[in-house]
Parts: C-alpha cells; structure tokens; sequence
C-alpha cells in the first residue's frame, strides 16, 4: 500500500461492488454514474497498491487481494452501521425518516392509510414505506421497521406479534357464474386456481389449496397477493387470500367445510432503535390506528 489515505466513500463502492458482483448495479445501489463509480475503484486500487477485482463480462471477482481487503471492509461497515444506529436511537426530536417494510397487500391495505393519518399530525416525520416480501436488513438500517409473517431468529432485534391474519378462499361472480362452485366437486376437476410461486410452495395455505383441489388447472402463480387478487377478481381462478384482501376486491368467500391455515404478522425493529422517539411516537399510533387492522374478518 502507498501513503495515499483510505477514504471511507470509495470503501463503499468496493463493498457494493463486492456484493453485487458488478460496477453498475454497484452505482446504481450508490446513486453514482458508472464512470464516476469506475474512477474510483481505479483510485482506490492505486491507493492500495494492488488490483481488488478480476474483470470479466460476468462481472467482477475478488482476487486474493480483494478478498484479504473485504473482510477488514466488512468490519468497518458493521462498526459505522452500529454507530449510525446508536446515534439515531439517542435522536430524540419527533422529525426525520422512518423506513417501513411490509408484504405488499398490508402495506396498501392497512399501513397506508395508518400512514397518512400519522402524516398529519406528524408532517416532520418522514415514512418511507417499501412494499416487498423479502426481509430487509436492520442491522444494515435497509429498514427501520419491518413487518414479516414468522418471528426473527437475528440477535438484537425487539420484536413483537401485530395481529392474527385470517385467509379465506375466495372467487369472483363471474368464475363462480362460468364454472360453478368448488364446493361441488371433491378433488378440484374442471377448476382453475392462482397460487403462490414455487419458492413459496411450502406455505401452509399454499399446501392446504392444492391439497383439497389436486385435479384443478393452476393457472397463474405470483409472489404478489394482491396480484393473485386482482387476477381472481378478472375471473382467473380460485386463490387463498387474506380475507381483508379477498372482501376488498369484492370477491366471495368460498366454505368448504375446511379451516384453512391462518398466519401471524410480526414487528420487529433493532434494539438500538428503541429509543429513538420517532419510531416509539410511530408505533404507538400504528397500535391504536390498526388495533384490528383486519376489521370483522380478522379472527
């Protein structure tokens, strides 16, 4: 290495570049233009003296040089993300962002409007809500606050159950009116249905569906309920819904006889978080706002 000096910004980009595997997605994630991105990976690689990836038209790849770097670059970035948190759980003014993740369907259904109504009497406080099934990183602040259907296993992460969430099968008039009701038939012959994808395939719901219906025809799979929702809304086929979503819709529930699986929704947010007054003034609000987000069809 020569006597040039590290700088913590061109350490980010080796990281993301590290992690992504090219130096566009690498900017992208950054909000750097490429040739921006490209010049300072050179001078970082000047400023070590060594070469830290192998270009390829697959993308980038540590060398051994890279690799010995990355895990030195892992522990400055863990060491600046716990500070970052443990100073914005010490802020205790009632402004800044707030970052929300939650599946799709409850974040349109239940938290949007919560979240507006908390918009008016906190304008300062910024919520920035990410509809997506996957789970974002706390310890990472890829979110402040998440809601996700099983408890997490992470360490230092406070987390509490929301609300029991209550599935139905649902169908629209017109299916119903062209193929009959499901109840007639036993094993699903002559019937459509709209699942989840194969990467959810072992979801209760998912399992129960095909179970009572083995001869019906899947038609569409989404990862997206709200999808799958409005698809069984335009006559595609039978789908388990969460009830809330189903009546929204306006789409009939369908008794066969059956309980299905229902799931619970969890909060979770870091301990370093917990006592950061924005988050502590939002979460009390979302608990009077949505006591029963799921109304009459919550169990």
């Amino acid at each position: 290495m020569n006597d040039a000096r590290l700088d913590w910004d061109d350490l980010r980009l080796f990281l993301a570049i590290a992690k992504t595997g090219t130096l566009t997605a690498a900017a992208s994630q950054l909000d750097l233009s490429q040739p921006t991105a490209g010049r300072r990976l050179r001078q970082l690689e000047e400023a070590c003296g060594c070469i830290l990836f192998q270009r390829s038209a697959s993308g980038f790849r540590l060398t051994d040089e890279g690799a010995a770097m990355l895990r030195h670059a892992e522990r400055m970035e863990d060491e600046v993300l716990a500070m970052e948190r443990e100073l914005a759980g010490q802020d205790d003014t009632l402004h800044g962002q707030l970052r929300v993740s939650s599946p799709d369907w409850f974040a349109h259904l239940v938290l949007a409007p919560a979240i507006a109504r908390f918009s008016l009497h906190h304008p300062r406080v910024t919520i920035e809500l990410v509809a997506d099934f996957r789970m974002l990183s706390l310890d990472r602040r890829e979110a402040d606050l998440v809601f996700r259907f099983r408890p997490s296993d992470v360490p230092d992460v406070v987390q509490r159950r929301l609300t029991h969430v209550r599935y139905d099968l649902f169908a629209s008039s017109g299916y119903l009116a062209a193929r009959g009701r499901p109840e007639a038939t036993v094993d699903g012959e002559g019937h459509a249905i709209i699942g989840m994808d194969t990467q959810f395939d072992a979801l209760a719901d998912v399992a129960w569906l095909h179970e009572r219906f083995p001869r019906a025809q899947l038609t569409i799979r989404s990862n997206s309920r709200e999808a799958q929702g409005i698809a069984c809304a335009h006559d595609a086929g039978l789908a388990v819904l969460p009830s809330v979503l189903g009546h929204h819709y306006g789409l009939e529930p369908i008794d066969t006889g059956d309980a299905l699986p229902s799931r619970d929704l969890w909060l979770c947010y870091h301990t370093d978080l917990r006592r950061l007054r924005r988050l502590r003034v939002f979460l009390d609000f979302l608990g009077e706002a949505i006591d029963d987000p799921l109304g009459s069809h919550a169990s």
